[in-house]
């Protein structure tokens, strides 16, 4: 059994905690807020106060954190783990973070022998309650055959991408065909609310054709039931739309829909929706018809 030193216990962290405490796992668990971090002390795990501290001794060190100045605090800034992971640690974030930063984080952390791969998730919050998640992947092959079993106690489906950031890119490409969908049906259901059709109607006869999505099946049911309680968080998306934004402008790539997608994400926000579902994306539209 492994030690971990674990970074980061909100929704998904804590679910992948969870696991792998059941699983014998000894886990050395940090959280901003002292609090955060007691229901896992009760299960078994060491709380300890600064990623330093979870990191000493430990033979995995797992961050799932919001940003990627965070996942630089955490892992380079003072206190951070590269003060005390002993060499031959490796470091797995699985974090949704600038690829070209990943990168940086990693060359850091090898000046001190420390391994790093990315790990970027998908599936939400109920796939790491079931440890069903999609788990994407980069680093050399000889972490991933260290981290594998420990992973699986996480994901069904574990994609190894290639190098160290790859993981960071297809998170991204997920993030940009999952949102840009998002807006499509939010603009499909605004149609058909104007037109006055049945809003579950229309649901159910797109997902029987071609239109049928796992995206559909899950968004155009909340947006014909005006349900936009938060599912996945509206302001982490426009967080990784953003860093998709950047990438693309830097590289000259030319993406519209992206574009597109990320400013009906800003509107979200300055509407104050951020902490709400995605699906809100409908109420953007709305909102523009009446200004």
């Amino acid at each position: 059994m492994a030690t971990v030193g674990f970074i980061g216990v909100g929704n998904m962290g804590g679910s992948m905690c969870r696991h792998l405490i059941a699983a014998g796992h000894q886990l050395r668990v940090f959280a901003r807020r002292e609090d955060a971090m007691t229901p896992y002390v009760e299960l078994g795990a060491i709380a300890t106060n600064s990623p330093a501290e979870a990191a000493q001794g430990a033979d995995f060190v797992f961050t799932n954190v919001t940003a990627t100045a965070d996942v630089e605090s955490v892992l380079l800034g003072a206190g951070g783990v590269i003060e005390t992971a002993a060499p031959d640690t490796l470091v797995c974030d699985f974090s949704t973070i600038d690829a070209t930063a990943t990168r940086a984080i990693a060359a850091q952390l090898a000046e001190r022998e420390i391994g790093f791969m990315d790990c970027p998730v998908s599936g939400g919050t109920k796939a790491a309650e079931a440890g069903t998640l999609t788990i994407m992947v980069g680093g050399t092959d000889e972490h991933m055959a260290r981290a594998r079993p420990l992973l699986e106690k996480l994901g069904t489906n574990i994609f190894h991408m290639g190098n160290v950031g790859d993981g960071q890119v297809t998170k991204a490409c997920n993030q940009i065909v999952q949102v840009v969908a998002i807006q499509g049906i939010a603009e499909a259901m605004l149609y058909a609310e104007v037109n006055d059709v049945d809003l579950d109607k229309v649901v159910e006869a797109l997902m029987s054709g071609f239109a049928g999505s796992k995206m559909l099946g899950l968004m155009g049911p909340k947006m014909a039931a005006r349900d936009f309680a938060a599912g996945i968080e509206a302001r982490l998306h426009h967080k990784d739309f953003g860093l998709v934004a950047d990438a693309a402008a830097k590289q000259h790539l030319p993406m519209p829909a992206t574009v597109l997608v990320h400013q009906q994400l800003s509107k979200l926000m300055e509407a104050g929706w951020g902490k709400m579902d995605t699906c809100n994306l409908l109420r953007v539209l709305e909102k523009d018809m009446t200004s």
